[in-house]
């Protein structure tokens, strides 16, 4: 009787320093970006807090924000300030699209590699896309 076993897989953890040449399915990626974005949404609280107050306070105030974003603030240009609006924009965006993502995957029940796959590639390319167009406008190309 021949030995028709054949081994098994071996899965390992991989370490953070191999984490650069490791392939990630996108759902992999988006749920990596997920958590990214949240994270980022939280440290810049502080500064979408500055950015609504600022905005609806008064005329005045409201001058005021709409130079930080020309003309900068201290040391801080407003490219950067712009630059840093937009990476929260991206940050909205995809942790919106993402959420709904799995909302969606909860709700349906119907999880599989080739859907998994098709709607990350799909929160991908619209969270990147409608920050493309939404910073575009932020930087005043029309």
């Amino acid at each position: 009787m021949a030995n028709t076993t054949s081994q098994r897989p071996v899965y390992r953890n991989i370490h953070v320093s191999q984490i650069v040449r490791y392939r990630l399915p996108p759902a992999g990626i988006v749920s990596i970006l997920h958590r990214v974005s949240g994270a980022l949404m939280f440290v810049l609280l502080p500064f979408v807090i500055w950015m609504f107050d600022a905005s609806v306070t008064s005329e005045v105030s409201y001058d005021r924000f709409k130079a930080v974003f020309s003309a900068g603030v201290g040391f801080l240009p407003g490219w950067f300030i712009k630059l840093v609006a937009w990476a929260l924009i991206w940050a909205y965006l995809h942790h919106m699209i993402a959420g709904v993502r799995h909302l969606w995957m909860d709700m349906t029940h119907s999880v599989s590699k080739q859907q998994g796959h098709s709607s990350a590639l799909v929160t991908l390319v619209s969270s990147l896309v409608l920050t493309l167009v939404l910073g575009a406008k932020l930087f005043g190309l029309f």
